[in-house]
This record gives C-alpha cells, structure tokens and sequence, in this order.
C-alpha cells in the first residue's frame, strides 16, 4: 500500500493538476491579511473570507482537483490496468490513494484557514477552523474519488455538489443541508471556537454522523466499484 500511496503522490505532484492547488489559499491568506493590516473589524470581513472563500470556496474545491485526481486520470487513460494487475487488495488501493488525497486537501486547506483564523479571532479559532477542515477534508476525497470511478466527469459532477447543491440549495432549502459537507465543518468548527462569524444550521451530532457517513460509504463503495473493473479497464 505505501508503494501505491509514493507512486499517487508523485504522479500527483508532478502534473500542472497540482498548480491549481495554490491561487486559492494564497488568496485566502491575502484577504485576511489585507483586512488585518488596514484594521477592518473582522466582523465585517470573518464571515465572507473565512467561510464564503474558506470553507466554501478553498476546502472543497482543493479536495476536488486532489481527489479526482489520485485515480479519476489513470481510469481515463486506461493506465488502471497495471495497478489492477498487481496482486494487491482493491482495499489497499483504494485506501492508498485516499489517504494520499486526504493528505494533500487537509495540508493545503487547514494551514490558510488556520492562518485566516488567527488573524480573525485568534488561534482557538484558527485551530477548530484547522481541525473541522481536515474532517471536510476526509468526507469530500471519499466523494469525490468515488466519483471518479462512477463517472468520466467527475470534476463537473463534483462542481455541480460543491455550487449547486451546497453553495445554492444549501443557503435556500433547509432540507438540503443534512447532506451538505461543509455544514457539517462549520457546525464542528463553531462547536470547538463558538462564534458568530459560523453560522451553522445542523446540529452536532448530524455533522460528526454525516460526516462519518460521507467517509466510510465512499470508501466502502470506491473499494467495492473498483473491484467491478475488469482487466480491460471497464466495469462488468
């Protein structure tokens, strides 16, 4: 498994895929030192940066690029077939570049939102912002690896999750919030540093079980939809 987990990242690090990963957080750090410098009160600026930018914005879409990416190109060039050759588990290759793509999202989201944190309320905030983005980060890989082997467009079905169902349904229609990842980080955030700046509209214990749910159904059933491939590169 550690073979798989070397040869995910360094594939996944030596395309141009990976530059993409860098404007956001810049961008993230860039407001919120802007805001800090000229003195804005963060109550005017928190809320926009850090979670219309951070956790709607910088978190998901990081863990899409990353998450489509560890496997989604390798399904669509037909290179799956070496890795489905070798006498390895489709467990241990699932799990493999999972942890890879949590590894990625979780460092390249929590440290601008940590850094965001602190500069908006202090380092308690900065850390629950850190610690509930590396739960969003582990939901949302498991979803959209998944995707990547349900789908050949799993960067368009992911985008349609990430604005419509949780960036529009999510602001407008109640019920679609229980299946909504980043609620489910900003209501563990808002538990470990409560502030008005995380307006989060599920309870705790739908986002830690939800959260759960996202992690352990996507991975269960990456493992069981890559075990469908046949040697051919196609699913039976």
């Amino acid at each position: 498994m550690s073979t798989v987990a070397y040869i995910t990242a360094r594939g996944l690090f030596g395309r141009r895929r990976v530059l993409l990963l860098l404007p956001l957080p810049v961008l993230l750090v860039g407001l919120a030192l802007i805001c800090r410098a000229y003195d804005v009160d963060p109550d005017q600026w928190g809320q926009a940066v850090v979670v219309g930018l951070g956790l709607a914005v910088v978190l998901p879409v990081t863990s899409l690029i990353v998450g489509t990416g560890v496997l989604g190109s390798e399904v669509d060039d037909g290179t799956i077939i070496h890795i489905l050759t070798k006498p390895l588990p489709r467990r241990d290759i699932i799990l493999a570049k999972l942890l890879v793509a949590v590894g990625v999202s979780a460092v390249v989201s929590c440290v601008p939102l940590y850094v965001a944190g602190v500069l908006a309320d202090g380092n308690r905030f900065g850390l629950a912002l850190a610690a509930a983005a590396a739960i969003g980060a582990v939901a949302y890989s498991a979803l959209f690896l998944l995707l990547s082997l349900l789908t050949r467009r799993p960067v368009l079905l992911g985008l349609v999750y990430i604005l419509v169902w949780e960036g529009l349904l999510g602001r407008f229609v109640s019920g679609t919030r229980v299946l909504s990842i980043e609620q489910y980080v900003i209501t563990i955030a808002d538990k470990i540093a409560p502030t008005d700046m995380l307006p989060g509209k599920v309870n705790l214990t739908v986002a830690i079980v939800m959260s759960v749910i996202f992690a352990l159904g996507g991975t269960v059933y990456a493992i069981n939809r890559l075990g469908s491939f046949s040697m051919a590169g196609e699913t039976s």
